[in-house]
């Protein structure tokens, strides 16, 4: 076994990290249910599903799933047919899994067998789906997604009511009927209320079908979008739900990289590729062990800022594949040294404010952090 160093600060409740671990990402179970449970109590008359695809928002299915199932979680979504076969082996037989972008052709035998539930989006899906029922002389499960203003996934309406009206669906248990909104974070967008009219137009068809409108971010509108189901996703994981206001789930993330290198340089040193950044001052610098090849973006070059100990540290120059340069000169003398730990997500520094320097959004930030962090897991 490796030698073991003291835990990185974002992890120090839980077992040393290996020496040899150069970042540390902690994901926080139990903020992870509670943020399920916050989700399900703003909307009481509605069931409260769990989007999962992408890995769990790339936290690890494996154990960020059975996390949410001990919270109560009876229904989950994924983007892919192979996330669900994934989860149902991860899960067991008992929850709800439906695929949110259908079944690839050829696939519906494999996912009825495994008890995975298509999102119809268009017609070809609904009648491989519809030509499986009829060889199995079953209905099968399915549920109708609309595209109510938002030119992605789904039916338009009208496709659908055409297929209602020559008995497209007869063959299938259609269990829910849903649709997506586009501008959900911005609760006074009108397209909101455009997309919900919409929604409503098309339910009177299905009048006995269950809903599903909202989102993470829908959650927080009126409870006239609660509908039967919600389905949040990045607010589970901690991301803020609404452009410019208050964040109020938990959160769930937390990410520590290590100082390699501490030098010190005289005013008008270029730094990093391109020499896109010079110091003005003599300069105390450090090199952080973390690039984009873990996920931690290029944009942030020159933007971004890392934490310590409640010391704001710069990144100066270009973020490189495998490190970046951070300007350490205001810290005080020898905190931050080689083999010293520096905060990029946790207590000082959100996800969405990271996601916000490197001129993005905090979905991609967090789907991004890749696989070279030694992870930790606090148990819910």
């Amino acid at each position: 076994m490796p030698a073991l160093a003291r835990t990185a600060p974002i992890a120090s409740a839980g077992p040393p990290v290996p020496a040899t671990a150069s970042a540390v990402l902690t994901v926080d179970l139990a903020a992870l249910a509670a943020n399920y449970c916050a989700l399900r109590a703003m909307a009481a008359r509605a069931a409260c599903a769990a989007v999962v695809k992408a890995d769990a928002y790339g936290l690890g299915i494996e154990r960020v799933a059975p996390a949410l199932a001990r919270a109560g979680c009876r229904s989950f979504f994924v983007a892919h047919a192979e996330e669900g076969l994934a989860l149902r082996r991860i899960l067991g037989p008992a929850p709800g899994i439906s695929i949110l972008h259908g079944l690839p052709s050829g696939t519906e035998g494999e996912c009825h067998a495994h008890d995975l539930t298509p999102v119809l989006n268009d017609d070809g899906q609904r009648a491989a789906w519809c030509a499986l029922a009829s060889r199995l002389g079953r209905r099968l499960p399915a549920i109708l997604q609309i595209d109510s203003g938002m030119a992605r996934f789904g039916f338009s309406p009208d496709e659908a009511a055409a297929c209602l009206d020559t008995g497209g669906f007869d063959g299938l248990d259609l269990r829910l009927v849903m649709s997506h909104l586009a501008c959900a974070d911005r609760p006074d967008d009108p397209a909101n209320a455009a997309q919900r009219t919409v929604f409503d137009a098309f339910r009177t068809r299905l009048p006995g079908v269950p809903a599903s409108l909202a989102a993470s971010s829908g959650t927080f509108l009126s409870a006239d979008f609660h509908y039967d189901l919600i389905r949040p996703g990045a607010a589970l994981y901690g991301i803020a739900p609404q452009a410019g206001r208050p964040n109020p789930m938990r959160p769930v993330v937390g990410l520590a990289a290590r100082v390699m290198q501490v030098r010190q340089v005289p005013a008008g040193t270029a730094v990093g590729y391109g020499h896109t950044a010079r110091v003005a001052r003599d300069s105390r610098l450090a090199t952080v062990a973390i690039g984009y090849a873990d996920g931690f973006l290029r944009s942030a070059s020159g933007r971004g800022e890392v934490w310590q100990d409640g010391h704001r540290l710069p990144i100066l120059g270009r973020v490189s594949m495998d490190s970046i340069v951070i300007d350490a000169t205001d810290a005080p003398p020898g905190a931050v040294a080689p083999g010293s730990w520096i905060e990029v997500v946790g207590r000082a520094r959100s996800l969405d404010a990271v996601a916000d320097a490197a001129g993005t959004i905090g979905y991609e930030v967090l789907t991004s952090l890749g696989h070279r962090f030694h992870r930790h897991y606090r148990d819910a």
